[in-house]
């Protein structure tokens, strides 16, 4: 069992560096989270054809290039980093492992490659008013029989609803919970943007009237597929946490050595340096949980559940603690909006209520192992 990166994977690490300094500085940034897409075209389609960023983990009889989740860790942690606006998280983290995870083979292989290609901008559709992400939070009806079927209900805070070509729905039927797959542009289906904390990462309320739809796997047998789907986003999520509290980090450290008070650097000050000590601590802890839970993913081991609920639960409060230390040491300018400070604090702060809090991990971790 190796842990450590390979040759291939740090090469894959620098091209996605590089790709994300040209593309996604700050500036951009800021540009596209005050746009109503959230996200630029062009770049979208560069990172499916010319990085084949899109069709990292998925399959090559479905159009992917077939690498493995770890080679998705490494490049959400460099997306958390740089704070990309795009819809790769909602496509790949949610919708194309939702996809694979469904066991639907005429599914996947109509899906699939136009997620993988770029084509297709995807998400799943699971909450409701709650913001609950368990099964029995599930109320949306869905009926029909064969391959008709129609919705009705609504969902809230689909990330990237307003803009997904493809949807894919969690609604519940007479036999229990099941998946469905609704194009963006299907009839009775009405989609309005959510004003969000994270300008960075956006989100939508769809609502179902008649909404034709396509059952995806084996009506009522939708839960264990969307309980791993979870467990992989939770997965990639936790990597972007780790990429996003190590640039804070990198940021604290670089104002502490430049910042001088008193005719000296704040960071020779003894609260500064512990502070900057705990934060190191936290983020090189949080690399641990969630690099183990990314190879407990490629390797399909029987931990994923358990790693993935601890690696989102602590990546979750260590992010939050850099971003909001990283505003403290920067003192007043850090509370500004001029500096970028508080978008990595909105985004640690989404991202931890995102997929279920620390708290909710925990009582899921609890259960999972049996205490």
């Amino acid at each position: 069992m190796n842990f450590a990166f390979s040759e291939e994977q740090e090469e894959l690490r620098s091209s996605v560096r590089r790709f994300l300094e040209d593309k996604s500085p700050m500036t951009e940034v800021r540009r596209l989270m005050e746009t109503s897409e959230g996200y630029d075209p062009a770049v979208w389609k560069q990172m499916g054809e010319q990085l084949g960023l899109q069709a990292i983990a998925i399959p090559e009889e479905y159009g992917g290039v077939g690498f493995g989740y770890v080679e998705l860790t490494v490049i959400f942690e460099e997306m958390g980093a740089a704070l990309l606006c795009a819809p790769y998280f909602s496509t790949v983290a949610l919708a194309a492992n939702a996809l694979l995870s469904s066991g639907d083979e005429s599914a996947k292989k109509d899906l699939l490659p136009g997620i993988a290609g770029g084509e297709t901008i995807a998400t799943l559709a699971l909450t409701e008013d709650t913001g609950r992400w368990d099964m029995d939070a599930v109320t949306l009806a869905a009926t029909g029989t064969g391959g008709e079927w129609k919705l009705n209900g609504h969902k809230m805070f689909v990330i990237d609803g307003q803009t997904a070509d493809l949807i894919l729905v969690a609604g519940r039927t007479a036999k229990g919970v099941s998946l469905f797959a609704v194009e963006g542009a299907a009839a009775g289906l009405t989609r309005t943007a959510l004003a969000t904390m994270d300008q960075t990462r956006k989100q939508a309320r769809l609502e179902f009237a008649d909404t034709p739809a396509r059952l995806v796997g084996e009506e009522g047998a939708a839960g264990p597929a969307l309980s791993r789907t979870l467990d992989l986003a939770a997965v990639a999520l936790a990597a972007e946490q780790v990429g996003g509290a190590q640039r804070c980090l990198d940021m604290a450290v670089d104002y502490a050595k430049t910042r001088i008070q008193f005719g000296r650097p704040i960071g020779s000050f003894q609260a500064i340096k512990h502070k900057c000590a705990d934060m190191l601590l936290e983020v090189e802890s949080a690399k641990s949980a969630a690099y183990y839970a990314g190879w407990a993913a490629a390797e399909d081991s029987e931990e994923l559940p358990v790693v993935a609920s601890l690696a989102k639960s602590y990546c979750s409060e260590a992010y939050f603690h850099a971003a909001a230390e990283n505003i403290q040491i920067h003192g007043g300018i850090g509370f500004t909006w001029e500096h970028d400070a508080h978008l990595y604090f909105k985004r640690a702060k989404s991202s931890e209520l995102l997929l279920g809090d620390p708290s909710y991990h925990r009582e899921l971790l609890a259960q999972r192992i049996g205490i």
